[in-house]
């Protein structure tokens, strides 16, 4: 059994990596914002938003995972606050995986351009939210002192999608299916999350998961 928290543990994909790591046995923290909102399956309940996150809220967990959402979000919200976290838990043995978007990953093999800066995603309604993710994504990948993972699902993100028990982990390059899909329902992505942590894999590594 493994201690975690969940940072937006009452989000869409929070809920869902909530359920799955209470599924499988783990003491699960839900770090919230408002304490009037659900904190799902969680045992636990600590009620912050993530600027106002402490060492001392974070010690003795296995791992942390941070499923923060902005749907406006300026420029520097995703790497301010994964900045912070990586503050908070620098020089630990705690695990940070990061629920990442498909915008952060690279458009192809070649390792030149990011997914968000190629059409249809650059003026798409969630170029904004793309953006600012990929700053998220700069920030944490320049720390080496933090235990971190950066998870990226795939293009088509299912909110209600069936949880299968299958998913193709990949880098981080943008990939798809022999059909040429890329998709994930939020239900595998959330396995695809406690995998990582449970298995202790892809420190300090971007990956993208998809079916």
């Amino acid at each position: 059994m493994a201690t975690i928290a969940i940072i937006g543990a009452n989000g869409k994909a929070g809920r869902l990596i909530t359920r799955e790591a209470v599924r499988r046995g783990h003491e699960v923290t839900a770090i919230i914002r408002d304490a009037s909102a659900s904190r799902g399956d969680a045992q636990h309940l600590l009620v912050r938003d993530i600027p106002s996150i402490t060492r001392d809220d974070l010690r003795g967990f296995d791992a942390v995972a941070c499923a923060y959402g902005n749907w406006r979000p300026e420029p520097q919200s995703f790497a301010h606050a994964y900045g912070h976290l990586a503050d908070v838990l620098s020089g630990t043995a705690t695990r940070l995986v990061i629920v990442g978007g498909a915008g952060s990953l690279y458009a192809d093999g070649s390792r030149t351009e990011r997914l968000v800066d190629t059409e249809p995603f650059a003026s798409s309604p969630y170029a904004t939210l793309s953006s600012a993710q990929r700053n998220g994504l700069e920030e944490i990948r320049g720390r080496n002192d933090v235990q971190w993972t950066f998870v990226s699902p795939a293009a088509s993100f299912d909110a209600d999608g069936p949880r299968t028990g299958h998913y193709v982990q990949e880098g981080d390059a943008f990939t798809t299916d022999a059909q040429g899909n890329s998709a994930i329902s939020y239900a595998d992505y959330a396995i695809a999350i406690l995998d990582v942590i449970e298995h202790g894999t892809n420190r300090q590594e971007h990956i993208s998961v998809r079916w």
